[in-house]
């Protein structure tokens, strides 16, 4: 089991970063690649172990991967001859049972102890009634999952749980469906698979509220695509930025599209020094700065899908402001890669942070001092990372056990922090 010790009042971060590609866009470029016809050019993808999961998947199937090149298409996709394995990577599984299920033929999806316990029935249910074939154990609410697709049909989806992961896999299948397929959304959650079906040529439509996505068959078109930063892994810097004194960190290129910049909104709301200076529609340079002023806010409602990865880092934010911070309407916390409610909390606690624990979310008290500690990461990369930021602000040392689960995510993160800290990494 790896160990990083992170050394309380290390000194301030200062400098620049760039941050691994968007997770979630990496997944969806590569699929789409995988089933467009001739040769796409992606760049920038994330270097973790979870989206290197998709890759291998989409290997296994038939499409070809050379550097940042895709050789892809339907004609040479086919069942793949092992189990496919995903690792750690929830969106590599949600993602891949609608992409297998406009496929023929069968495929068996795993992953580790982690996605075993992961609800898988949000997906299947909508893949089924579109007429793959999908099982799994407990009726198909877990994995692994095995997937026999062809012969589907449009489907009109209520998506009841706010789940970008859903609506992409409905999507994936719609595109080989008979009929149009309707996902219509109460909250909007991340819209990367809309935007890039229609960038790779689909008949898709997406109403002026971006709560109803309509898709028609399609045939997809290769395409080019520089992956942006990853905003969730920008938030760690970010959030260290504000509370080590002294700190001012400039992470470049960020994606900051529909769905993904909630976290700014409330690091804004607990008077953060930001600067966000656009470089396209959809990405910018952000810089922050010591904030000594933080003060507690309230997370919840329809903001909570646009930011429920970075909740674990906002509430290390949260435990050091002026006043409660408080976390509702953010159940989903609890089917993570561990139950982010309890492993913040945990976390929290360990540091000298006074919190509680929320069905659907958490309050933390504000205004405590962190100290050093044996902290673990329960195999979840957010919560190791977010242990990292805590850490710089603590007195004394902290020891952060589990530390080898950042590598699906953000393999080079102690490397960056030595670099913004100015220190020779060990």
């Amino acid at each position: 089991m790896s160990t990083f010790v992170v050394e309380g009042g290390a000194g301030p971060l200062r400098g620049r970063v760039r941050v691994p590609g968007d997770k979630s866009i990496s997944h969806r470029a590569l699929l789409l690649a995988a089933l467009a016809e001739g040769r796409s050019r992606l760049s920038g993808l994330s270097a973790g172990e979870d989206v290197a999961a998709t890759a291998t998947a989409v290997t296994a199937m038939g499409a070809q991967l050379d550097g940042g090149v895709v050789l892809g298409g339907r004609s040479r996709l086919h069942e793949p001859e092992w189990v496919v394995e995903v690792g750690n990577s929830g969106t590599s599984i949600r993602l891949l049972t609608g992409f297998c299920a406009a496929l023929p033929g069968l495929t068996v999806l795993q992953g580790d102890a982690s996605i075993a316990r992961r609800p898988m029935d949000r997906v299947v249910e909508p893949l089924r009634r579109m007429g793959a074939a999908v099982d799994g154990r407990d009726g198909g609410r877990l994995p692994p999952l095995v997937v026999r697709g062809g012969g589907l049909s449009g489907i009109d989806l209520d998506l009841t749980v706010p789940s970008a992961q859903v609506k992409g896999a409905v999507l994936l299948a719609g595109l080989a469906a008979t009929g149009r397929t309707v996902v219509r959304e109460r909250v909007r959650t991340r819209a990367h698979s809309e935007e890039m079906l229609a960038a790779c040529g689909a008949d898709i439509e997406v109403s002026a509220d971006g709560l109803t996505t309509t898709l028609h068959p399609s045939d997809l078109s290769p395409f080019e695509l520089e992956v942006p930063g990853d905003p969730s892994q920008a938030s760690f810097w970010l959030v260290a930025a504000c509370v080590v004194p002294g700190s001012e960190v400039t992470v470049e290129r960020v994606y900051v599209g529909p769905g993904r910049a909630g976290f700014l909104d409330v690091l804004r709301r607990m008077s953060a020094d930001l600067d966000v200076e656009p470089t396209s529609p959809t990405t910018a340079t952000v810089t922050a700065r010591h904030s000594p002023a933080l003060r507690g806010t309230t997370i919840g409602g329809a903001e909570v899908p646009a930011l429920i990865d970075e909740i674990p880092v906002l509430a290390v934010a949260a435990a050091v402001a002026d006043g409660p911070t408080e976390v509702r309407d953010a159940a989903e916390l609890r089917v993570k890669e561990s139950d982010r409610v309890a492993t913040t909390v945990g976390l929290l606690a360990a540091l000298g942070a006074s919190s509680e624990p929320r069905p659907d979310g958490l309050l933390v008290s504000g205004g405590s001092r962190l100290v050093g500690a044996a902290v673990h990461s329960a195999g979840d990369h957010r919560i190791a990372m977010a242990a990292a930021v805590g850490a710089l602000v603590a007195r004394g040392d902290t020891r952060i056990a589990g530390w080898g689960a950042v590598r699906s995510s953000y393999p080079h993160f102690k490397e960056d922090l030595h670099r913004l800290l100015g220190k020779a990494a060990p």
